[in-house]
């Protein structure tokens, strides 16, 4: 069975990218669970930059198929702030609960149709033998007035749907995955290290 050491210590995301990769055999590690620790500096000014950074320290330490996200949010209005510092915006330590109302603090005003934003994510991969593989992925939405939804985590609540009428945090873990900018890029990365092996 291949093995698959993903860039992460984000327990939420490590359970969206297995519920995705579900469907191949495939064992996936969290950087943790396979014993690496490395400070990885994110100094790229892409989504595609920064996944291929973390992904080639990572395979520095490993003889598995790397895999690594860098996802965020891009809002129209804000000049796509907060982008690839999405994670680091206001400071790695502020909660979302705050991230998220400063966001709709800064659109006050701002009628719905200039309130357009998506979720970008760019995955990258390093192959046994230095190959490297790199996907990007988005959802499309808009910033909505209030948070909403329990089943999401960072910027989800804020974050609606037209199609669906609600944030991404009130859709179900299924509807999520089977739409969402992180989906999209692992079933299109999924697909890429299929035709490689």
């Amino acid at each position: 069975m291949k093995k698959i050491v993903f860039a992460t210590g984000n327990k939420d995301k490590m359970r969206e990218i297995r519920e995705i990769m579900a469907d191949c055999e495939v064992e996936i590690f969290s950087m943790k669970e396979a014993g690496i620790d490395v400070d990885i500096v994110e100094n790229g000014t892409t989504f595609e930059e920064n996944a291929l950074i973390k992904a080639k320290a990572i395979a520095e330490h490993t003889d598995a198929i790397v895999l690594a996200d860098d996802s965020g949010l891009e809002i129209d209005a804000l000049n796509k702030e907060p982008g690839i510092y999405s994670a680091r915006y206001m400071g790695e330590d502020t909660s979302y609960t705050v991230k998220n109302r400063n966001l709709i603090e800064r659109l006050e005003g701002v009628p719905k149709e200039q309130r357009t934003a998506r979720f970008v994510c760019a995955i990258a991969a390093v192959l046994p033998g230095g190959k490297e593989l790199v996907t990007r992925q988005t959802m499309e939405g808009y910033i909505g007035y209030e948070p909403e939804g329990e089943n999401g985590f960072g910027y989800d609540p804020i974050f609606f749907l037209e199609e669906y009428g609600c944030s991404s945090a009130a859709l179900s873990r299924e509807q999520k995955n089977a739409i969402s900018h992180r989906g999209k890029a692992l079933r299109a990365m999924r697909d890429m290290l299929l035709s490689q092996w």
